[in-house]
This record gives C-alpha cells, structure tokens and sequence, in this order.
C-alpha cells in the first residue's frame, strides 16, 4: 500500500511534504487567480450636468431620455438612476459578473449617441460622461487649509482645477466625483429691468455667447506675401471674458437712437461657484472633497495606493497651508480581511505540521 511505504519511511515523507509547502510558496504570486469569475458585477455609468434645472426637470428632460435608449442589452441586469436639484443626473446600468467591461462600455455608448439630439443644448455643450466605476466609493480624498488662508470655495476650485483629471487617469480609478464647484461668473439679472427694457434672458444669453469666445485672428506677413516680407507675426487678440467688468460691459442690443443696453443695465456679475448646493466640512474646518470609485476589475489596494502616491507627489506644488486629508477609506477593511486570510492559512500548515509530527513521527 501506498500509506505504508510512507508510514515506514517517514524521512522520505518529510522530504516530500517539504519540497512541496515550499513550491507551493513559490508559486503563491504566479497562481492564475484570473480564471476566478469576478465577485461584483461590473457596471457602467453615464452623468450629465443641466445647470440650473430642478430635479424634475432633470427627469424628464435629461435621465427619462437616457434611459428610453438603453435597452437591447445582452447582459445586463439592472438600471438605475437619479436626478437632483443640483441639475446632476446618473444612470448606472449592472451586467451579469464575467462582462467584458470595455465591450459594455463600447456598447453602452453607441446607445448614448441615439439619445445625445433629444437632451437640451445646454447638456450637450456640456458633455455627457460615460465611465466604467464600481457603484460605491474606494475612498474620499479631503482638502483643507490649515492656516485658514482658503476659505471652502477656494479649495474646491483648487480640487476641481487641479486634482480631479489628474486623479481621473490614476490606474484603477474609475471614476472622480467632485463635491461642490469651481469658480465661475455669476450674472444676477433683475427681471423688472428686463421687462422695462423689453428684454429676455435669452437675449442675455446670446449677448454672452457672442463676446465671450475664443477669436483666432490669423498671423500678419503670414504666407503667401509680398515679396521681401521680412516680418511675421502671429495677431493676438483678446481671450476669454475674465473679470466681472468685462461681463458687465458686455452689450446686449444697440437702440435706434445709438444708446446700447448692456449686462450692468439689467443686472450685476460677481465672481462666485458654480453651485451652491454642497458644502464640505472636516472637524469644523471648510474643504473639498473628491471621491473615488473603482474601475471594474481593478484592485482596490492597488488603486488607493497610487491615488495616494500621486497626491504626494503632487503636494509639493500645494498653496502654503493646503493638507490633505483621507476622511472614508475602505481599504483598512480590505487589508484586514487579507491579513487574516493569510493568518487562517498559517494556522492551517500548523495544524498540518503538528499532525504529521504526533501520527508520522
């Protein structure tokens, strides 16, 4: 019998168990632990923007229009979504587990193409965003001013100028959600002026649109020129509307009688955020907050590491006083739990070691 020949020969059976525990460790981080099927599904999300908009307004002109269009799926399991009175809108589609997550991704934007001309123009201009991201969040990164030199607007603006595309193209990063805004000109508009000056927001809107572009002039003694044309030089002009002056300056109509109605006639400009609706605080102190969610398929360890790596790296080049700060953080659970796998598996050769050692020895 095979078990006798070891029983009588229990040198040779250690040999054996030996050579065999320390290949096993060998091997232990080439395993193939691809061929395991993905636990969480993955899932694909679409969100949008429609400034001003109320959550119902939201519904029906943006999330209702998305949704109608996703359908004819394969795999897919279930559909969320949601809108609020930020104007923000997401719909999360879930696939089966051992979905190619590029291929939904693909196909979840072909779809988003055929609802793309029934959204408002305002959202188009804007960009619809589809991403490959868990549901939850990895971790939630915080940015406060220890010296109170920033104020919460200032740090948001900060987060979102600075760190959420940065952040976006770390590896196993999903997807950056940004709580709260970045500066932007705000137009406060009185509507009894309006109407005195027979006026619409519309008419406002288009006076904006015309002024506040990019204007490519061309170059001076650019070819084809004369000959013996010694200077070229690209024209310069002015850019972008920056300053609450040069919007408030903006003309909205010229009358017949040459007097020109402009934005400070019907309402005043200020610099402020974008939206109001978040406010972010840690112990007491304002800040910005941007939160991570994972790419299907990716690891977690892995990912919160380099996202912390990468804002290392990055502090350097912070304002004086700026800190960052970690105030949710899923990954100690997942370290814990990994920790006691491998404590469960030690226990395990233990118990084997100390059977071989009373029954063999």
């Amino acid at each position: 019998m095979l078990s006798r020949f070891f029983l009588e020969r229990p040198v040779f059976a250690w040999v054996i168990a030996i050579v065999m525990m320390t290949a096993g460790g060998l091997a232990i981080y080439n395993l193939p632990i691809s061929q395991y099927p993905p636990i969480a599904p993955p899932s694909i999300a679409i969100t949008s923007f429609y400034p001003g908009a109320s959550a119902e307004t939201v519904e029906n002109s943006v999330t209702q229009i998305i949704e109608q269009k996703m359908t004819g799926f394969a795999k897919m399991l279930y559909l969320s979504a949601s809108s609020d009175s930020s104007g923000a809108s997401r719909i999360e589609l879930t696939f089966a587990p051992g979905t190619d997550p590029n291929l939904a991704w693909a196909q979840v934007q072909n779809k988003l193409q055929l609802a793309m001309a029934g959204l408002p123009e305002v959202v188009q201009r804007q960009g619809v965003k589809v991403s490959k991201s868990t549901r939850n969040y990895l971790l939630v990164v915080g940015l406060i001013s220890e010296d109170g030199s920033m104020d919460g607007n200032d740090l948001r603006d900060y987060a979102q100028s600075n760190l959420e595309k940065v952040l976006s193209r770390v590896p196993g990063v999903g997807e950056v959600e940004a709580f709260g805004s970045q500066y932007a000109m705000r137009i406060w508009l009185n509507p009894d002026k309006l109407t005195d000056y027979n006026l619409t927001i519309q008419d406002v809107l288009t006076a904006l649109r015309a002024y506040n572009v990019e204007v490519s002039a061309g170059q001076f003694g650019g070819a084809p020129a004369v000959q013996g044309q010694r200077l070229n030089a690209a024209i310069v002009v002015q850019s972008l509307l920056k300053t609450p002056e040069q919007f408030a300056n903006i003309p909205i109509r010229s009358n017949p009688d040459g007097s020109i109605i402009r934005v400070r006639d019907v309402g005043r400009t200020e610099l402020g955020t974008e939206v109001y609706d978040i406010n972010a605080f840690y112990k007491d102190k304002p800040s910005a907050g941007l939160a991570i969610r994972q790419a299907a398929g990716a690891n977690a360890l892995d990912t919160a590491q380099a996202v912390r790596d990468k804002l290392d790296e990055m502090s350097r080049f912070f304002p004086a006083g700026m800190k960052v700060v970690y105030p949710y953080d899923t990954t100690p659970f997942i370290q814990v739990s990994i920790d006691e796998v491998v404590k469960t598996l030690f226990e395990a050769i233990l118990l084997v070691f100390l059977v071989m050692y009373l029954f063999m020895g």
